[in-house]
């Protein structure tokens, strides 16, 4: 997600390789038997001894590490709905560059961007197949050269644009951090991405002082939460927090002053009765008309922070790029507007501050030490397998979660996998039983549709007959 590019591309390339010696492996040396051999003389051992100390003995033959070596990575083999993200094997042991440390991974974090980018809605994520993931938490396993800040056994999370979601990761130390005392591999999966994002909006950007006011819409999801704990470790904050009304308890006692339920309020409305002149800062992850009714919120001085597209997954697709040009043309008409109003608009986007590492280290630290101090923490929603990534990403999609979604790298066991099985097992027939229902209820319909054109033809059929009798009576009328 940031740092230097070289990183994430060379392991992109790693992967598409150790893909390949995924589908064809090499073969295992086959090993021949041999015949006992004839009985011999004297004479004849003695020749084969001397024989012997003449001709070197053959090198034992032991496989590579790099041959031997398989870790199990989430890989996204194309674009489109949730079966795209597939399980897969890889072997090989990664290569190790000058700075690069090897980090055996436990617990990964899942985020809007990976849901965008399994659609092709993402630009920073490399071409299918590529292993999708922005943030993940482990041990480092290995050291390459010249790295001295870091050594094998610490614990660390790690930052990075792509290749997170499995087992075993090769980034350069300066994409890893060292972990907290006290903090879990959860808690680290989680903190990255979610908390960077809302500390550079909120102090960067946004340069939230004492007694000011913020808009955060999706208060209940990663970034919300994380933007509600970081208000509060300033002065008289007052939170305004979107979220649909089952989540209002969960973050009003995380710090949102005033719940909204965007889906059966006008936040705007609701905003204006309590502010009535309006807000310091809006962080805006919905782009669309969103964007501008958060601009008007706006007091003298205010800022609005766009950072996403939300609004995307459920309306017309497009690329961020053509998101930002529309967005930027939009603002550029009323740009009197923009100097007379005294507002101003941020654009920001994690994943292209690739290489603004010493930005995200101070970001970072400034973080780590809240965590330390008690003042942030991040709430886990749940914690899915890999091989139940679809889940993980069903139910943030459906905005079902209230916190961070974390999928971890331990094997699901064998009671589990069976559970699971006999859950899918059960869907398919719930959903094979809904599908004979909708039949059932076609075929009653089309029925009943038949059924009345039948009376509509007898009907007709009558009226015909009554029409031809009544001709027939006048005949005979006029015949009389």
């Amino acid at each position: 997600m940031s740092g230097e590019d070289a990183p994430a591309q060379q392991q992109n390339a790693e992967e598409q390789k150790q893909q390949q010696e995924t589908k064809t492996p090499a073969e295992s040396p086959k090993t021949e038997s041999k015949p006992d051999p004839p009985p011999t003389s004297a004479s004849t051992e003695a020749a084969a001894a001397a024989a012997a100390d003449d001709t070197p003995a053959p090198a034992a033959e032991k496989a590579p590490e790099e041959d031997t070596f398989s870790y199990r990575a989430l890989v996204l083999t194309g674009y489109g709905g949730y079966d795209k993200v597939k399980l897969q094997v890889k072997k090989g042991k990664p290569a190790l560059k000058s700075g690069e440390v090897m980090v055996r991974v436990k617990m990964c974090g899942l985020n809007f961007a990976d849901l965008m980018a399994r659609q092709g809605l993402y630009d920073r994520l490399p071409s299918p197949p590529v292993t999708p993931g922005m943030e993940c938490s482990g041990i480092i396993e290995a050291v390459g050269e010249d790295v001295t800040d870091r050594k094998v056994g610490d614990k660390v999370l790690v930052l990075n644009r792509s290749g997170m979601w499995q087992e075993v990761v090769v980034v350069a130390t300066t994409h890893t951090f060292l972990m907290p005392e006290g903090m879990s591999f959860e808690e680290a999966a989680a903190l990255p991405v979610n908390y960077i994002t809302a500390y550079l909006m909120l102090f960067d950007f946004g340069h939230l002082r004492p007694n000011q006011s913020v808009l955060i819409h999706m208060a209940a999801g990663g970034v919300g939460i994380a933007a509600t704990q970081l208000c509060k470790t300033v002065n008289d904050v007052t939170v305004f927090g979107t979220a649909s009304a089952s989540k209002h308890e969960v973050i009003s006692q995380g710090g949102v002053t005033h719940a909204i339920d965007y889906r059966t309020r006008d936040y705007v409305e609701e905003v204006r009765k309590i502010s009535p002149k309006g807000l310091d800062i809006v962080l805006d992850p919905l782009g669309g008309s969103d964007t501008h009714k958060g601009y008007n919120l706006l007091k003298p001085m205010g800022k609005l922070v766009s950072y996403g597209a939300a609004n995307m997954l459920s309306g017309q697709k497009k690329n961020l790029f053509a998101v930002a040009k529309t967005w930027y043309q939009q603002f550029s008409v009323h740009t009197l507007s923009l100097i007379q109003g005294n507002r101003s608009v941020c654009g920001f986007h994690l994943g292209y501050l690739d290489s603004e590492t010493e930005l995200i280290a101070q970001a970072m630290a400034a973080v780590m030490d809240l965590y330390r101090q008690g003042k942030i923490k991040p709430r886990i929603d749940s914690t899915y397998h890999l091989e139940q990534v679809g889940d993980a990403m069903r139910r943030m999609q459906e905005r079902n979660n209230i916190g961070k979604i974390i999928l971890t790298t331990e094997p699901m066991k064998e009671e589990e996998k069976k559970e699971e099985a006999k859950k899918d097992e059960e869907k398919k027939k719930d959903d094979k039983k809904k599908d004979d229902k909708k039949k059932d209820d076609k075929k009653k319909d089309d029925a009943k549709k038949e059924e009345k054109k039948e009376e509509k033809k007898k009907e007709e059929a009558k009226k015909d007959d009554k029409k031809a009798e009544e001709k027939k009576e006048e005949a005979k009328k006029e015949e009389n």
